[in-house]
């Protein structure tokens, strides 16, 4: 029987850690940007972090986990990577959107390595591959923002 551990919980945190870094990725992206469709993009994305991030919280706490708060140094280190390529950039929004896909894909691996590293309960395991597949969904659909 799949169980719910203490290293369950230590990567579902993480998880969710990355998932505020996410959200609050998108949201300076939206903020930062003209492009109305990108900026709709954007808006769309940290709504969608926002409630995996909610998901994920309830989930943990179902199993009477701690729950950590806030974000990473890395995702901090980010955004502001992400503002200082929008201060020098020539073409902000391109690059921009190629680091939302970068993340995108790096979000996607990290699913992957929660699903296959640890045995989940069927539940967890169940919201996991519904986020990891939206955002697999995400991807495949950016393709259409990369031509404006």
């Amino acid at each position: 029987m799949n169980t719910y551990t203490k290293e369950v919980g230590k990567k579902l945190n993480a998880l969710l850690e990355k998932t505020y870094d996410a959200e609050k990725g998108f949201k300076k992206a939206a903020e930062n940007i003209e492009n109305e469709s990108l900026k709709r993009y954007f808006t769309k994305k940290a709504e969608e972090r926002y409630t995996f991030g909610h998901d994920l919280k309830k989930e943990i706490s179902s199993f009477n986990q701690e729950i950590d708060k806030g974000g990473s140094v890395a995702g901090t280190v980010h955004r502001a990577w992400m503002d200082v390529k929008s201060l020098f950039s020539l073409d902000d929004e391109e690059s921009m959107l190629e680091e939302a896909i970068r993340g995108e894909k790096a979000s996607v691996e990290e699913y992957n390595d929660v699903l296959k590293e640890i045995d989940l309960p069927s539940s967890t395991k169940n919201i996991l591959e519904a986020q990891k597949k939206t955002i697999e969904n995400g991807l495949y659909n950016i393709k259409s923002l990369e031509e404006l």
